[in-house]
């Protein structure tokens, strides 16, 4: 018998994947932090009338944004990692945190290659990459569809 306890199979599978979940939320902050810092960086170099871009309100706006971003959606995978070491049920926080998580780095990717212009399509930019990378989060480990499906099911749970 593999897994143990006869009959427990799903229930196991289940806790794979609240950890698999929290995993992928917490790779997709680690890329939505990567869009930040290397928009952040490119806002700084990159000058234009006179100024570095980071200072026109349209530059500084994304990245204001993608930093508050970043940060909920990294408090929530905490929250998330917090309760599986726990030992508690977690996948309404797991699918939450993945679900937000993805969003967050497609959204940071997508901001910090607007701050990039059209050097952000060019490969010896790594935001180019990024963009790829940020892009895969919402699909492997539950499509964003399977995770909002999965969090409207635990909701109604109550």
């Amino acid at each position: 018998l593999l897994g143990g306890v006869e009959g427990r199979g799903f229930k196991q599978l289940m806790q794979t994947f609240e950890t698999a979940r929290i995993q992928t939320a917490a790779r997709a902050i680690g890329v939505a932090q990567s869009a930040l810092d290397l928009g952040l960086r490119y806002g700084m170099e990159r000058v234009q009338f006179g100024k570095p871009i980071v200072n026109f309100p349209r530059v500084s706006d994304k990245l204001a944004m993608m930093a508050a971003e970043i940060l909920l959606a990294r408090q929530l995978t905490y929250s998330a990692a917090r309760e599986k070491d726990a030992g508690r049920r977690c996948d309404l926080e797991a699918g939450m945190a993945k679900l937000l998580a993805a969003r967050v780095a497609w959204a940071a990717a997508d901001n910090a290659l607007q701050i990039h212009g059209g050097n952000g399509f060019a490969l010896e930019y790594p935001v180019s990459r990024v963009l790829c990378d940020a892009r895969i989060l919402s699909i492997f480990e539950g499509a964003a569809e399977i995770q909002a499906n999965v969090i409207a099911r635990r909701l109604l749970e109550g």
